[in-house]
């Protein structure tokens, strides 16, 4: 016969038997509904890992909306997300946190977009693109030397995302063999719109009067690189890189030969150091954004929309 204390007990384990048939998925961590579990380091990587995914895939960020993504810290619940994905998408080097937690339990299940990104040193020495140049695999890019840091905003050149995407497809194929037809329809679309706004920047920043580009930190270079512009970061790769006073100095008079009309402070970013040399230069300031992250303060509500608000602002800035 059982007593009070014992019904009691037996509840409470079929409570936590439920609990934890709720937070375990589906068979080989997918959800409930059969979704892939994807974890993504930070916005462009989500933002493309669910353009391809479609509904087989259930994709979350690990950089929270308006957070900094070089910074990034993770909460036990995050290593937990980490250690239950089919798949966590990285960029290597970028976010050490994460880079350190996948090392440790995510084995085989961490996909680097790193090699299809086909990233450049931080001086973008001697690689230069044409207008039209949409095929880059043949070309050597400088991967680093250990020379000079490895500049990872790659997402900045449309075409560079969409060889991102089209790699990422093949992946998840490996993982999901079944929506392999549908990861590289998903793909093709994704490479679709991102030539078009591609086509796009390019007929717009042909022409413009001013071809350097002033930004808070160095995350334009791709951009600048593939749109025929160079780009001078007031800090380095990192926004957390302080110039020196003689940097900023340097900068001003740069501003002031070149013929710079505008400085580029950034969403996420602290613009003071931005706004100082824009004053001292007396020139004007405006905002854009690296797209490491949206928040409500970001001109679109993705990264096609946001980097469209891009152009309108460099067409204004650099008088094209």
């Amino acid at each position: 016969m059982f007593t009070t204390g014992t019904r009691m007990a037996g509840a409470a384990l079929t409570s936590m038997a439920l609990l934890l048939t709720a937070g375990c998925g589906g068979e080989d961590g997918a959800g409930s509904d059969g979704e892939l579990q994807v974890v993504a380091g930070f916005y462009p990587l989500e933002w493309a890992a669910e353009r391809i995914g479609g509904d087989r895939l259930s994709v979350s960020a690990l950089t929270p909306p308006g957070g900094e993504p070089h910074d990034l810290e993770l909460t036990p619940r995050d290593v937990a997300s980490i250690e239950e994905a089919d798949l966590v998408v990285l960029l290597s080097g970028f976010q050490p946190a994460l880079d350190e937690a996948a090392d440790s339990s995510g084995g085989d299940r961490v996909w680097d977009a790193a090699d299809a990104a086909d990233l450049l040193t931080g001086d973008h020495e001697d690689h230069e693109h044409g207008d039209d140049d949409e095929d880059h695999g043949d070309e050597d890019h400088g991967h680093d030397d250990g020379d000079s840091p490895v500049d990872p905003h790659f997402w900045l050149d449309p075409l560079r995302l969409a060889d991102v995407g089209d790699a990422l497809a093949e992946r998840l194929a490996e993982t999901d063999p079944d929506g392999a037809d549908a990861y590289a329809e998903n793909a093709a679309a994704l490479r679709a719109d991102l030539e078009r706004l591609h086509a796009e920047m390019s007929a717009g920043l042909a022409d413009c009067a001013v071809d350097t580009l002033v930004t808070a930190h160095d995350a334009f270079g791709y951009l600048a690189e593939r749109y025929g512009l160079e780009v001078v970061g007031i800090s380095g790769l990192s926004p957390s890189q302080e110039p020196a006073a003689s940097e900023l100095a340097q900068i001003t008079r740069l501003v002031a030969e070149r013929g710079v009309t505008t400085v580029y402070t950034e969403t996420l970013v602290e613009p003071a150091v931005a706004e100082t040399v824009a004053e001292e230069a007396g020139v004007d300031t405006a905002v854009l954004d690296p797209l490491e992250g949206l928040s409500d303060e970001s001109a679109g509500e993705d990264y096609l929309e946001v980097m469209r608000a891009n152009l309108a602002t460099l067409q204004a800035g650099q008088s094209c």
